[in-house]
C-alpha cells in the first residue's frame, strides 16, 4: 500500500488538501474557496469562521482518502503567513483573521519607534501583521478579547485541531511583530508595545516537530491509520521555497498570488532603509531575506478570466509569441521595495485611437511584463541588501507555468531561471519534504524540468523603459 502524507494548505483565496506519497507523487488535491465576511466595526476588516473552514478541511480530506488506497503516515499543514486564529481557554476557535484583514490600521500610532520594531521583528511594521489584528480585536470586540486563551497561525491551529497540542511555529512567528527574529523567541519588548498578554502566545516549535498522534475521534471520522502523527509544517512561502531544495545563498522566486523574492541566509540581515523582510526559514538556524513584488499572479489570473475564459494557458502562451510588448504597457499595483508608498491604482496605456493591431494577447503580455519588471526591481533591491553572486535563481509557484514569464524574468535579471517538477503544488510538496525529514524517510532528489537562459534584447530594453515611464506616470497622476 502506498505510504502518504495529508497536507492541509490554507492560502489567501482558497483552502487545499493534498495527498502526497512519500516519494513526492501528488496522489490528489482538493480545493475550496475560503469564505470571508466583512466586519462593519472597522473600515477594512475581513474574518472567517474557523468552524466552517474545519468542515471544509474534513470534507476535502474525506474525499481524497476515500478515492485513494493509501496509508497516511502523517498530517501537516501550511498557511498564509499573516493569518491568525484566536481560541479560548478550552481550545474553541473564536475568530479567524486572514492576511488581508487590516482591522488594526487605525492604531498604527501605537508604533512610535518603527525603526526599533523593524530591527527586532525583521520587517517594517504595518497592519498586515498579527499584532495589530489582535489590537483591533481588543479595541472594538471586547467580547472576543476577554475570551482569548491563545493566538495561533492558521496552520498551527489546523495542527492543534488534529493533535490537541497548542504551539506556534517559528516561520509563522516571524510574521506577528511579537517575535524577536534574530533571538528566535517571543519578545517582551514587542509584546509590551502592543499591550498583548504574553500568556496567549503558545510555546514555539520548530518545523518538523512531531506533535503526537492524530486525535482518535478525527482519525476515526477520516478513516486514518490510528498511528498517524501530526507534524509541524510552516508558513506557505517558506515551504514553497523548501520544495526547490535551495542551498545557502540561493535566491528563490515564489510566483503565486504575490511574488516574494527570497534569499536563503545563515545570518540575520536587515537594511538601513528598511526595504526588506527577514524571517525564519523552516530549516534550522536559517533565515529568509525577502523583498516582495506584491499582487502579481492574481492579476494574471483575473486577466485570463476576462480575455481567455474558456482557453487553456497553452493557448495564451502561443498567442504571446505573436506580440512584442509595443502595443500596450501596464502598471497594475505591483510593489517595488525601494519605493516608500505603493501605487494603489493602475491600468493599461495604449495608443489613441485604438490601433487595429491591438490584440487580447497584448494585455496579457503587458501584465506579465509588469510582473517581470517588478521582480527585476525587487531582485536588484535584494541584491543590494544581501549580495547574490550565483548565476541562477530558482522559481516555483503557479506563475512559472508560463514559459514567457520565465523568459522575461531571465532576461531582466540576467540570471538563469531554474524550475523543478515540484513547482505547481510547492507549499504542499514542501510539507511532504518536512514529513520525510521528521520520519527519517529518504529525501527526494530535485528534478529540474526547465532552465531558461537570459537573452536580453533591444526590445526588452525599450519595453523596460516604457514600463518605468508608465509607472512614473501613474504615480504622478494619482499623487
Amino acid at each position: 500500500m502506498t505510504e502518504a502524507y495529508l497536507v492541509v494548505d490554507i492560502g489567501t483565496g482558497n483552502a487545499r488538501v493534498a495527498l502526497i506519497a512519500t516519494n513526492g507523487a501528488i496522489l490528489g488535491v482538493n480545493t475550496q474557496d475560503i469564505q470571508y465576511q466583512k466586519d462593519s466595526l472597522y473600515p477594512d476588516a475581513l474574518h472567517f469562521d474557523p468552524a466552517f473552514l474545519w468542515q471544509q478541511i474534513e470534507e476535502m480530506s474525506l474525499s481524497l482518502l476515500q478515492t485513494n488506497n493509501c496509508k497516511v503516515l502523517a498530517v501537516t499543514a501550511s498557511s498564509q503567513r499573516e493569518g491568525i486564529v484566536l481560541v479560548d481557554k478550552t481550545g474553541k476557535a473564536l475568530i479567524g483573521m486572514p492576511n488581508i484583514d487590516h482591522r488594526g490600521r487605525e492604531w498604527d500610532d501605537l508604533m512610535t519607534d518603527k525603526a526599533k520594531i523593524y530591527q527586532l521583528a525583521g520587517r517594517y511594521p504595518t497592519s498586515l501583521f498579527s499584532a495589530l489584528k489582535i489590537v483591533g480585536i481588543q479595541k472594538r470586540r471586547p467580547e472576543i478579547a476577554k475570551e482569548i486563551g491563545a493566538v495561533l497561525s492558521i496552520s498551527d491551529w489546523v495542527e492543534f485541531v488534529f493533535s490537541d497540542v497548542l504551539h506556534f511555529e517559528h516561520s509563522h512567528a516571524s510574521e506577528t511583530l511579537l517575535y524577536d527574529v534574530e533571538r528566535q523567541e517571543w519578545s517582551d519588548e514587542l509584546v509590551r508595545i502592543f499591550n498583548i498578554d504574553k500568556n496567549v502566545l503558545p510555546p514555539l516549535t520548530a518545523s518538523g516537530t512531531v506533535l503526537g498522534k492524530v486525535r482518535p475521534a478525527i482519525a476515526n471520522r477520516l478513516g486514518l491509520n490510528a498511528d498517524a502523527v501530526v507534524i509541524v509544517g510552516g508558513a506557505d512561502t517558506q515551504l514553497a521555497a523548501k520544495s526547490t531544495q535551495p542551498a545557502t545563498n540561493d535566491v528563490v522566486i515564489v510566483s503565486g498570488t504575490t511574488t516574494p523574492i527570497i534569499k536563503i541566509s545563515e545570518v540575520y540581515e536587515t537594511d538601513q532603509q528598511q526595504r526588506n523582510w527577514t524571517g525564519r526559514h523552516v530549516e534550522p538556524n536559517t533565515f529568509m531575506v525577502e523583498t516582495n513584488a506584491g499582487v502579481t499572479g492574481l492579476n494574471y489570473q483575473r486577466l485570463k478570466e476576462v480575455f481567455y475564459p474558456n482557453e487553456t494557458y497553452e493557448v495564451i502562451e502561443k498567442e504571446l509569441e505573436e506580440v512584442d510588448g509595443s502595443n500596450c504597457v501596464a502598471s497594475l499595483g505591483s510593489l517595488v521595495a525601494s519605493e516608500k508608498n505603493p501605487i494603489l491604482k493602475g491600468g493599461f496605456i495604449i495608443d489613441a485611437p485604438v490601433s487595429h493591431l491591438l490584440k487580447r494577447a497584448d494585455f496579457v503580455f503587458a501584465t506579465l511584463w509588469d510582473i517581470a519588471c517588478s521582480i527585476k526591481e525587487n531582485y536588484d533591491c535584494l541584491d543590494e541588501i544581501s549580495k547574490h553572486d550565483k548565476d541562477y535563481v530558482l522559481a516555483c509557484g503557479g506563475g512559472v507555468q508560463s514559459k514567457k514569464l520565465r523568459q522575461l524574468i531571465a532576461n531582466l535579471t540576467g540570471k538563469k531561471v531554474i524550475v523543478c517538477d515540484t513547482y505547481r503544488q510547492s507549499s504542499a510538496i514542501g510539507g511532504a519534504l518536512i514529513c520525510n525529514q521528521a520520519l527519517g524517510k529518504p529525501q527526494l532528489n530535485r528534478v529540474v524540468i526547465d532552465q531558461t537562459l537570459p537573452n536580453f534584447s533591444s526590445t526588452d530594453k525599450a519595453n523596460y523603459n516604457a514600463w518605468k515611464q508608465a509607472r512614473k506616470s501613474f504615480r504622478e497622476v494619482l499623487s
